[in-house]
């Protein structure tokens, strides 16, 4: 099952409680941190400092999700801050090659992410250059959104390049993904799954995150 990742968004955990909720989800493989500038999208979440305290008590590594205008600018903090993963928005990058080169150098795993209207075509040329490539299947900008299921062609799309290339890139999807959606979409190709009130909302969230995996699982290895 090691090539299923659940990823839990901490948007949905409390933020007053956040080492006690960090500490709820020992048993995922990283915790996605939403960071929102109030100017690519309409929210504001989190900043440098409040990554760093995460990052020094999560028992998990971070991956980072940028929702922010200027990625060459700020994306390489993150990763200076020791975020295992930093992903930004292919569509607020003026050079997303560059930023990516920048975040490995550091020593991130660097990761593009599409909006829903963005087509997949668009990374074909530049896929070699990323660990992970975000397919997202709401709207970016706010937390408990409907997962969008036209966008599981796209993510068909990159699994089928990424497969004709032998890459080895991880396809993350986030957005709406639940027990009712996720098998939808490992069945299309997602490997690394964002979850928020599907895992922090549960009673046992290490119990939902197992729950995940082993649906996403089967899921996967079905469809290959």
């Amino acid at each position: 099952m090691s090539d299923i990742r659940i990823n839990p968004s901490i948007l949905a955990a409390d933020f007053v409680n956040m080492q006690a909720e960090l500490a709820r989800i020992a048993a995922a493989d990283f915790v996605h941190v939403d960071v929102m500038d109030n100017h690519f999208v309409p929210n504001l979440t989190f900043g440098p400092q409040m990554v760093e305290r995460i990052q020094a008590t999560s028992p998990v590594p971070l991956d980072v999700h940028l929702m922010i205008d200027d990625p060459m600018r700020w994306a390489p903090e993150y990763a200076e801050i020791g975020a295992a993963s930093v992903t930004f928005h292919l569509e607020a990058a003026a050079d997303p090659v560059a930023v990516a080169r920048r975040l490995r150098q550091i020593g991130a795993r660097a990761g593009v992410a599409v909006k829903p209207g963005t087509r997949a075509d668009a990374l074909y040329e530049i896929l070699d250059e990323f660990d992970q490539i975000l397919v997202m299947t709401v709207e970016p900008g706010f937390g408990g959104q409907s997962f969008m299921p036209e966008t599981m062609p796209k993510l068909r799309e990159l699994a089928d390049e990424a497969r004709r290339r032998g890459s080895a890139v991880w396809l993350q999807v986030d957005g709406g993904i639940s027990a009712s959606t996720i098998a939808q979409a490992a069945e299309a190709g997602a490997d690394t799954f964002v979850a928020g009130s599907a895992v922090f909302g549960a009673d046992d969230p290490d119990a939902a995150i197992r729950g995940l995996r082993a649906t996403a699982g089967s899921a996967h290895r079905h469809a290959h």
